[in-house]
């Protein structure tokens, strides 16, 4: 391993820069649909060296000191977000005539602008380096500041934050429920990158044993979460839920009127099939998000049906395009949002979507962006709007499902204080968008681990999915896979009442990057005084 070591410190030129770019892209192999997490360990073992040599000449100024640094943090992250976000440009696919040219921006003009994030990563790093233990420590520290940030700055796109791949199984994400993904991936930061401890005489006993005891206890914590019993159903009969997934192709979405009433007819018969092996009728019915191809409001036939195919006692809830008229003379809001509709037709809740996909809802700055021919992929006129706040969805059950539309599942800091009176999170997509590449799949990863932060169940619909019923602890009850047309049955499970709110959960984040950035703090500074 010294041996090894002392190469990668030693490499120079292109194979240095094609090392990083290798570094970053190996890591993806711990996300899904491969989750071969152990991929992580080499991904930064060599960042640890490659930022070893990452030395500027003698006359350097403060920035120039930290330019090397900064270019192979760039490069690791160009080669992760590329390898784990090329997917992205098949939704341009979709109508390749009116948005092929921008293939190269979502290939790879995000990733080279994600990849700044992993840069001030590794020049802040670079700043508290030091032998041994303490530079894992520094590039922990960094790494999760730098995806705390990526979680809000430009409207946030934590998409596959480190901490993701430290969490293929149930039994590895318990922890999230604790620290939440950001805590996660500051102590995995740390023990991925401490086999390069092996490759130095410095640290190595320290640091390896320590990243040895948090290793077991991520491990040793997810044992105890899962061998919980489950909480008492409460006395209240839990309802049988039926996730609906029709797997419609996306281009059929945008053709004629005859093709979006025969998607209705599709949602509608998948929704009165009888119950597999002779299970009980489902009490509510969950279609994915804009499932009605038309405005909903605006067609009362199709309101009537959806009343003759329910019982009295049966809910439907829908993702749908709500359109608000804002008077005369002044263009209509559309809004991406999810529908209750009960036995007789009516509409009796509702919530929009709050936090939209840039370029894909809405353009920003769209004024002078408009110019320029840059448009959303979604073609409304002016795009969705978006709704000052989120809604719970309460049934007349009196049960309280926590609402999110598409990607807003990503963001841990969308639970407002309202998902405490939730009984389940219900997440309605379209990963059709997508294709069947691993895009769908790191989707519902991250929906999972949402699930098992807030100790609540998922209902999660997909157009094409993954479409599935997961409990609090993450484990998938029933699902259907990406592109199979069918739809499943699940008993709403009890939600886990747990203490740890979120508000704890930060704070437990922010203790761990407190304690890695002490250490790296007094290891720096004894590295100094040793040097001089």
């Amino acid at each position: 391993m010294e041996r090894l070591s002392g190469r990668v410190i030693l490499v120079w030129g292109f194979k240095r820069t094609l090392l990083a770019i290798l570094a970053g892209a190996v890591g993806v192999l711990a996300l899904p649909p491969f989750g071969f997490f152990a991929a992580m360990f080499v991904s930064f073992t060599l960042l640890v060296w490659l930022l070893d040599g990452a030395a500027a000449g003698p006359d350097s100024g403060f920035l120039g000191r930290l330019w090397p640094a900064f270019a192979i943090g760039w490069l690791f992250g160009f080669g992760y977000f590329v390898a784990g976000l090329w997917w992205l440009g098949h939704a341009l696919l979709i109508d390749a005539d009116e948005f092929a040219w921008a293939l190269p921006l979502a290939i790879l003009g995000l990733p080279a602008f994600l990849a700044i994030f992993y840069g001030v990563a590794a020049a802040l790093a670079r700043l508290l380096w030091s032998d041994g233990m303490g530079r894992i420590a520094a590039l922990a520290f960094a790494f999760g500041l730098v995806e705390w940030l990526r979680s809000f700055l430009f409207t946030g796109f934590p998409w596959n934050a480190i901490g993701y791949g430290a969490m293929p199984t149930p039994l590895m994400m318990q922890s999230a429920h604790v620290m939440g993904v950001l805590g996660v991936t500051v102590l995995a930061v740390f023990v991925f990158a401490a086999p390069a401890l092996l490759g130095t005489r410095q640290g190595r006993v320290p640091g390896i044993a320590l990243a040895a005891l948090i290793a077991a206890a991520h491990f040793g914590y997810g044992y105890y979460a899962l061998s919980l019993p489950e909480a008492p159903a409460g006395g209240k009969a839990a309802p049988v839920i039926r996730i609906v997934q029709p797997a419609i192709d996306q281009e059929a979405k945008m053709d004629t009127d005859a093709d979006r009433a025969a998607i209705f007819d599709k949602h509608l018969s998948l929704s009165v099939q009888p119950p597999a092996n002779g299970g009980k009728r489902p009490d509510i019915i969950v279609w994915p998000e804009t499932a009605i191809p038309f405005i909903l409001t605006d067609n009362q036939d199709a309101l009537t049906r959806i009343a003759d195919q329910l019982d009295d006692d049966q809910i439907l809830i829908t993702g749908a395009v709500r359109v608000e008229d804002m008077g005369p003379g002044l263009e209509p809001r559309y809004y991406n949002s999810i529908y209750v509709i009960d036995g007789r037709g009516q509409i009796i809740g509702a919530s929009d979507k709050t936090h939209l996909v840039p370029f894909g809802e809405y353009v920003p700055f769209e004024n002078i962006l408009g110019y320029l021919g840059i448009q959303n992929v979604i073609e409304l006129p002016g795009g969705f709007s978006a709704a000052a706040s989120r809604q719970l969805l309460t049934l007349p059950s009196g049960i309280n499902l926590y609402p999110l539309i598409c990607y807003e599942i990503i963001f841990p800091n969308e639970m407002t204080p309202e998902i405490r009176k939730a009984d389940a999170i219900l997440n309605v997509t379209n990963d059709a968008w997508f294709g069947d590449t691993p895009g769908p799949y790191q989707h519902f990863l991250q929906a999972r681990v949402r699930a098992v932060e807030q100790g609540l169940p998922l209902i999660r619909s997909a157009n094409t999915g993954v479409s599935a019923y997961v409990d609090a602890h993450g484990r998938l009850i029933s699902g259907i896979d990406f592109n199979e047309q069918g739809f499943v049955d699940a008993t709403l499970s009890s939600a886990t009442k747990s203490t740890i709110d979120d508000r704890m959960r930060n704070a437990y984040f922010w203790l761990a990057v407190g304690l890695v950035g002490i250490i790296a703090v007094i290891s720096r500074m004894g590295f100094i005084s040793r040097a001089n």
